[in-house]
């Protein structure tokens, strides 16, 4: 139904594909390869309940009460000693907590941009980034980073409000940014002042080899004393632990903190004291490197199923490289016949989700590529969805 009511025009702009993914888990044998969606199987549900009530029952005010608007303190200290090495020094006032990445993501934009306003992104692009600023009507300088060698990244960030890339298994493409193109990052944001934000929901989630160092890392070993440049870290409990908490985080410079608060005191006043001491609990006692490594097995095992599905299945249809890490794979289409926008309907009614890459672009434009999450499918589920989608593919192919 077309409503009549004067909703604000940006509503008009919306993406429909998060709210369908995340609907797909509800269709009776609908296998959901689109969603970002971790394995609840990993969950330590027990030890979490244990969390909570020893919270409301210990620490009654912090938990159920309002909560100061930057976060509790102590999970702040928390947040900020996780980060801290010789090279970047933090302390709480370096650090928000947000009621999710999401809501960081938000607040960003409410901080950063007027209308129009230019960001320089790393295409293609985290679409829930897309939505959170759609309200502003931004105007988009793309970054495309995979296999480009003579990237300038200067150039790129010389005039935007902000620079936000996802540089450890990108959302949607699951690409890991080389170290050399980190660092020209960094020295781009150092010398035009432009903030330059580091989106890191995947960063333990390193399947093959040792990880790569942050952008806020490699800034902070220009200066001595507390952070205070121009990198914006974003870190998320969501794929290191469990998504229901809700409990996001920002660190940088102790000026831009402020100007969040200002703005989340508008969006929710605080996040949830209850979630918060959980999480304060949970990075206290190392539940988070608890079940990594069973978590890392469970992915790494679904990605190579996953792969080897596509291999025997796809590869006459869509090309792809196997990422290192994170949670998706990223299939372009060979044959220019293939819509990925009608693919996405043609493969529901054949019994499996994807995601459709013009989600991930904010024109629209990009209707040849689809992006596969591995992670929360067991092996038997990944192989008969990607038999199904293979069986889509080559019903949109014939109808064409």
């Amino acid at each position: 139904m077309i409503s009549k009511r004067p909703f604000a025009k940006w509503l008009g702009d919306t993406n429909e594909v998060t709210r369908i993914f995340l609907a797909a888990g509800e269709i009776p044998d609908m296998i959901n390869l689109a969603g970002g969606l971790p394995e609840p199987s990993v969950w330590p549900a027990d030890i979490i309940a244990d969390m909570a009530y020893k919270a409301v029952l210990e620490n009654t005010e912090e938990a159920l009460a309002y909560s100061p608007i930057e976060g509790l303190p102590r999970l702040r200290d928390v947040i900020a000693e996780r980060y801290n090495n010789n090279e970047t020094k933090l302390t709480r006032d370096n650090v928000l907590v947000t009621t999710g990445g999401m809501q960081a993501l938000d607040l960003l934009g409410k901080i950063m941009l007027d209308e129009g306003g230019l960001i320089a992104g790393q295409f293609p692009t985290y679409l829930g980034a897309l939505d959170a600023w759609r309200p502003r009507k931004p105007s988009y300088r793309p970054m495309h980073l995979e296999g480009n060698k003579k990237f300038d990244a200067h150039a790129a960030l010389e005039g935007a409000k902000f620079g936000y890339i996802v540089p450890n298994f990108s959302n949607p493409s699951g690409f890991l940014v080389p170290l050399e193109t980190r660092k020209s990052f960094v020295d781009a944001a150092h010398a035009t002042g432009t903030l330059l934000i580091e989106d890191d929901p995947y960063g333990t989630l390193y399947l093959d080899g040792p990880p790569l160092p942050r952008l806020l890392d490699l800034s902070a070993k220009r200066q001595i004393g507390p952070y205070d440049g121009p990198i914006v870290y974003l870190g998320t409990l969501s794929k290191m632990l469990v998504p229901g908490l809700r409990i996001g985080w920002v660190i940088g410079a102790p000026d831009v903190i402020t100007a969040l608060t200002l703005a989340k005191q508008g969006s929710d006043i605080c996040t949830s004291g209850l979630c918060q001491k959980i999480a304060q609990e949970a990075f206290s006692q190392g539940l988070i490197e608890d079940i990594l490594a069973p978590t890392l097995s469970i992915y790494k095992t679904r990605r190579d199923v996953l792969c080897d599905a596509m291999e025997a299945n796809l590869s006459e249809l869509f090309q792809w490289t196997k990422p290192q890490g994170g949670m998706f794979v990223w299939a372009q289409a060979i044959d220019p016949r293939i819509d990925t926008n009608l693919l996405l309907h043609t493969a529901m009614d054949c019994g499996v989700c994807v995601s459709p890459s013009s989600a991930f672009d904010p024109s629209g434009a990009n209707k040849n590529s689809i992006r596969i999450n591995f992670t929360l499918n067991e092996p038997d589920k990944l192989n008969v969805g990607i038999k199904r989608l293979a069986t889509a593919t080559r019903r949109l192919l014939a109808e064409s």
